[in-house]
């Protein structure tokens, strides 16, 4: 696996080509959620991303990161995704401890704040986040506010 992080303007076209088409895949067509996956956040996003080696252009696992201030008052992660052939070996996990350890590293703090499908409430806890306000619906999907400090 080889991870990157980049600002929205570092990206190559074939970069953020590839993060399109691994969110629209598993958002729009897996979970079967239309809904205006460009929503202009991708412009002041921070984009962190791994691709397997052996097919560089295959994106298999991504997540969107803001700086405080920007989506909330923490600093945020977003859009977090793994291509379904990479879910069983622990990589999302990993994705999520990596993007942490980016955000430390690049806003020097550890207070984050995640909109989660709430299913995914266990996974989320397991690294250190605590549900946050009520449940919410959004595109059809439950989600609860979680926080990390």
């Amino acid at each position: 696996m080889q991870w990157t992080f980049k600002k929205y303007k570092e990206l190559t076209v074939d970069e953020f080509h590839d993060i399109l088409q691994l969110r629209i895949n598993v958002f729009v067509v897996e979970q079967n959620c239309p809904y205006p996956e460009l929503d202009g956040k991708d412009k002041y996003a921070y984009h962190f991303f791994a691709f397997n080696k052996e097919k560089p252009s295959r994106i298999v696992a991504y997540t969107r990161i803001f700086k405080p201030g920007d989506y909330y008052d923490k600093a945020a992660i977003g859009r977090v995704v793994v291509h379904p052939d990479y879910r069983k070996d622990g990589l999302g996990y990993k994705l999520m401890v990596k993007s942490v350890s980016q955000i430390k590293k690049t806003f020097k703090t550890g207070k984050i704040k995640i909109g989660a499908q709430t299913y995914l409430k266990k996974f989320y806890e397991s690294l250190g986040f605590v549900k946050e306000g009520e449940d919410y619906l959004e595109d059809g999907i439950p989600h609860i506010y979680m926080v990390k400090n």
